[in-house]
């Protein structure tokens, strides 16, 4: 198969994380003897900061605007399928111009669909328009559960299949890394996420100043009181996020209003964490419990009381297992890719 995607990013991790949701699934998908060209458009806050320019497991080739995006047009044309990707600068334009000019498949990636939903329910048309939607042969969403059948019902989608992120278990291993911290965060910062943060994370560290905590990821405000006892790392490229794992006795899953809300949208984060045999606490949503077993393969948390009881729990290192033979067993980049391939050849 010939596949074109036009995703936010692939070259740079910085800010965002789809760039190692389409890595891990890309390189997946390549593995099953498929070519991919993947579209970035070009854009300075992410050429500045590229941690994968050359990637090996397929094209990667920048645009600078709509007019330079069609010099692809035969690429597009020719393509057994190609997808676009949520929050892709000018995503509406380009939905028009793909599906113009596509002569396969045409699919749109949300892997954000919950904050897409809420967008589109305020009238915010930012990278897609539900009048785009049933131009779309497939709508491969980030969200599973309800949300499925209210894309279909309620926006027309032909076909709303679940593709969760998932994880490319040779980036994402044990690593023997000595233990630094007692409670770990790998996030870029988000208004909806910081109250949850500041409850799990900033008040237990407060309350457990004997203990060792730590943020990574950037955009967090100047004035935010951290904990003495709270280090904080600005960015951490995805090659050190297997050594930050392996680094934490426990690491914290937090997750964002909308996505909570929807219930069934597993962070990558969560997959890659896990894959590392790294035990984590998490933030309560509907259907976590059908990706990992709440008390054998993940600890959830609504109070700093209840982070402290999970940090003192003699039995993590298991816990921890657990989560790591779940993942690896059915939420690999090799389990998604066929997925992936399924959907994109279903009649």
């Amino acid at each position: 198969m010939k596949l074109v995607v036009l995703g936010l990013s692939l070259s740079s991790s910085w800010g965002n994380g789809h760039a190692t949701t389409f890595r891990a699934l890309l390189k997946a998908f390549a593995a099953r003897g498929h070519d991919v060209l993947f579209l970035e458009r070009d854009v300075p806050w992410y050429r500045d900061q590229r941690d994968l320019a050359d990637p090996a497991f397929c094209t990667l080739c920048f645009y600078t605007d709509l007019d330079d995006l069609a010099r692809f047009t035969p690429e597009i044309a020719e393509a057994d399928a190609v997808i676009v990707g949520s929050y892709v600068p000018e995503g509406v334009a380009v939905a028009h111009f793909v599906q113009e000019v596509a002569g396969g498949v045409t699919a749109f990636y949300d892997i954000d669909t919950p904050v897409t939903l809420a967008k589109l329910a305020r009238g915010d048309f930012e990278y897609l328009d539900p009048a785009v939607i049933p131009g779309y042969a497939r709508y491969l969403s980030f969200t599973g559960g309800p949300t499925l059948d209210l894309l279909e019902r309620d926006y027309g989608s032909p076909a709303a299949r679940a593709l969760y992120c998932s994880v490319d278990p040779d980036a994402y291993r044990p690593t023997g890394t000595a233990k630094c911290w007692d409670l770990s965060y790998l996030g870029t910062y988000s208004p909806d996420r910081q109250p949850t943060l500041e409850r799990l994370l900033i008040e237990p560290a407060r309350q457990r100043p004997d203990l060792r905590f730590v943020v990574a990821g950037p955009q967090y405000p100047a004035d935010i009181d951290w904990p003495a006892n709270v280090e904080r790392i600005d960015h951490l490229p995805p090659a050190e996020h297997a050594a930050f794992y392996s680094a934490s006795r426990w690491t914290l899953n937090v997750t964002r209003a909308d996505m909570i809300a929807a219930g069934w949208s597993p962070s990558v984060r969560l997959f890659e964490a896990a894959a590392c045999a790294t035990p984590i606490v998490s933030d309560v949503w509907e259907g976590l419990d059908q990706l990992l077993e709440p008390g054998a393969e993940i600890v959830l948390a609504r109070s700093a009381t209840d982070v402290l009881a999970a940090l003192d729990l003699p039995h993590a290192d298991a816990i921890g297992r657990a989560a790591q033979a779940r993942v690896l067993g059915q939420h690999t980049a090799a389990h998604r890719a066929a997925e992936l391939e399924a959907y994109l050849t279903a009649g």
